[in-house]
């Protein structure tokens, strides 16, 4: 029954009682931007758009990444990690 009220609502033009979560989304976005600008603009000699931010943002991004993968891909694998023990019997139990 709460529904069919909520829609009546919206039907009506009234705002539905349900809150978006896209628009703070987008707000945290512009703020990454923002924030990217004021970083950066100083290492540039003409102003960063916010075209030029959301480039920068990917490519760092997109370093972090690889350094993070090469780093999984170079962590050594134990010498005895065969899952067999290496102590003798008697000393196990």
């Amino acid at each position: 029954m709460g529904i069919r009220s909520r829609r009546s609502e919206a039907r009506g033009g009234d705002k539905p009682t349900v809150r978006s979560s896209v628009k703070q989304l987008n707000a945290a976005n512009d703020n990454l931007i923002d924030r990217t600008i004021e970083t950066w603009q100083p290492r540039f000699d003409h102003d960063l758009s916010q075209d030029d931010s959301r480039q920068i943002i990917e490519n760092v991004t997109g370093f972090f990444s690889i350094l993070a993968e090469w780093s999984r891909a170079e962590i050594p694998v134990p010498a005895n990690d065969t899952g067999v023990s290496t102590l003798p019997d008697d000393e196990g139990a």
